[in-house]
């Protein structure tokens, strides 16, 4: 797979693991919906849903068992990015490393674009 073949958000295995555990006991269309609001202590932050149905305009993203919706908007500010899935003593989550992001919060949650 050539660099312009690849998708313009990834997921580890982790994470693409971590996603299909999670839908595995919903519908076999549910998916991780992952979207940028407008908010949070930086500006934006990400928001991570369960979603069963891919809106029309969705960016499908696939990996392993595991798939994830974006929409095209929240794309704009993910392209490039990946997707990780930490298990940690201090406790588990999704975790975004984006490269679009200039500054982030100790939260992980929410960021600023230059």
């Amino acid at each position: 797979m050539n660099s312009e073949s690849l998708p313009p958000f990834r997921l580890t295995d982790r994470a693409a693991t971590r996603i299909a555990e999670i839908t595995a006991a919903e519908a076999a269309s549910a998916a991780l919906r992952v979207e940028v609001l407008a908010g949070g202590c930086n500006g934006f932050q990400y928001r991570f849903d369960l979603d069963h149905a891919a809106q029309a305009e969705d960016i499908v993203i696939e990996h392993l068992k595991a798939r994830v919706f974006i929409d095209p908007a929240s794309m704009d500010l993910l392209a490039g990015s990946e997707l990780d899935y930490t298990d940690a003593l201090m406790g588990s989550h999704f975790a975004v490393r984006n490269p679009n992001a200039a500054s982030s919060c100790g939260c992980g949650t929410s960021f600023s674009v230059a």
